[in-house]
């Protein structure tokens, strides 16, 4: 049991202190055996010049410097004074003790320690961290059991193509592992900074869904890139070629292009967010959703309208919702057998009807006899209320038009519509009079 332990330990030492890379194993001649003899711990420290040599008669598919794996096998290997050629009982049992320790590893990683680091986040005032272990639980304890796996058949001398196999499975699952934690932290930050948005009540929080995700393809396929990268692919090249095909692209999707940059505008600009009435050109309704291609309005018969966004970049917006005050302005008409000091006596009633009114700002009222109409005598009126709100307002309304009709009617007066008099004259023609 000591001796299992000592063999973690030194495990995780070397994991840590691990170089990045070192000089090549020393390869057989072409007459040896396919699976070359891997350098023993004293042979490590052989000089520059010797692993120079040995890689310059190293086929070229096997000249990359070992992975720290490599290494830390040489060392345990040197720790259990255990010779790295051939396949013995004790390299099968390493083998299988390194397995089983990574699985152990992975269980005490997830079991103890994060358990822990969560305790710890929820007694902090910031909610981050407690979305960041949680995602970051599963990439750590896959890659600690991966470390357990390729370790232990890094022990044994398996015939060269299983060993190049092994090498770019490594390179493949290990980059996996690692963008996969990176993406996970991504996603919790970008989490956070949408719930932090909606707390704030940000206008930035109906985009954070779409920016999410345009962020998130653009890391999954720079991490693409580099783990093709790192398995010998021409990268440079195929960017290359990928540029001739984005300008064809573009000239193809030039519509679809104008929608994701008018998106963004409206990201910037922020005339609007969820949830608010707006007036879009033609389009008067609630914004239900805004997307990279779209935003979508439900209009006042219920109808949903699909607005492409750059016409939405390029229309004016009204924003109903963002009212500071409400204005009212209204035209009532009298009748022309009005007198002057009916005139002035209605002007005063109406504008002591609308002062009652504590909803609206008493410095805002006007009432004016303001035009002498071919059917009528104009009185303008003008008031603004406190608050925004369109239902109040709407009230205010309809009790100041009671109010006025009342008015008109206790002073015996009536309201104008409309009309027009003909009078006739000429020979044979009664005057009105007669």
């Amino acid at each position: 049991m000591k001796r299992y332990f000592l063999l973690m330990a030194s495990l995780l030492a070397l994991v840590l202190s691990a170089p990045v890379g070192r000089a090549q194993a020393e390869k057989p001649a072409p007459t040896q055996p396919a699976n070359p003899d891997r350098v023993s711990p004293p042979a490590a420290a052989a000089p520059a010049a010797s692993a120079a040599a040995a890689l310059a008669t190293t086929p070229p598919a096997l000249a990359r410097p070992p992975d720290f794996l490599e290494h830390l096998v040489d060392e345990i290997l040197g720790l259990c004074h255990v010779q790295s050629s051939g396949n013995t009982a004790t390299h099968y049992a390493i083998s299988v003790l390194l397995l089983f320790g990574g699985l152990l590893l992975r269980r005490v990683v997830t079991g103890l320690i994060f358990n822990q680091l969560k305790r710890l986040a929820a007694k902090t005032e910031t909610t981050l961290d407690d979305k960041l272990f949680p995602a970051l639980e599963g990439p750590v304890a896959t890659f600690v059991m991966l470390v357990g796996i390729f370790t232990a058949l890094k022990v044994l001398k398996l015939s060269e193509t299983a060993d190049q196999a092994i090498s770019y499975g490594s390179t493949v699952a290990f980059s996996l592992v690692l963008f996969w934690g990176l993406l996970r932290a991504f996603n919790a930050v970008l989490d956070h900074a949408h719930e932090i948005a909606r707390q704030k009540q940000l206008g930035i929080a109906a985009f954070m869904p779409w920016i999410k995700k345009t962020l998130v393809v653009m890391f999954v396929i720079f991490g693409v890139l580099l783990t093709a990268q790192s398995l010998g692919a021409d990268v440079k090249a195929f960017l290359a070629g990928l540029g001739i095909g984005g300008l064809a692209f573009a000239l193809a999707a030039q519509d679809t292009i104008a929608n994701v940059f008018g998106s963004i505008v409206v990201a910037i600009d922020q005339p609007f967010k969820l949830g608010e009435a707006v007036k879009i050109g033609a389009q008067t309704g609630t914004v239900e959703d805004i997307g990279l291609r779209s935003t979508k309005i439900r209009l006042l018969d219920r109808s949903l309208a699909i607005i492409p966004n750059k016409t939405v970049a390029a229309e004016a917006i009204i924003n109903l919702s963002r009212f500071t005050q409400r204005r009212t302005e209204q035209t009532l008409a009298l009748t022309y057998d009005t007198t002057p000091a009916q005139m002035e006596a209605i002007l005063g009633d109406l504008r002591q009807a609308i002062r009652n009114e504590p909803e609206v700002d008493p410095a805002s009222v006007v009432v004016a006899f303001n035009n002498l109409s071919p059917s009528s005598l104009d009185l303008l009126v003008v008031y603004t209320t406190f608050g925004p709100d369109a239902l109040a307002s709407i009230q205010l309304k309809e009790r100041l038009n009671l109010a006025f009709m009342r008015a008109v009617a206790a002073r015996g007066l009536a309201f104008a519509f409309p009309t027009q008099t003909v009078q006739l004259t000429g020979p044979g023609v009664k005057s009105p009079a007669a």
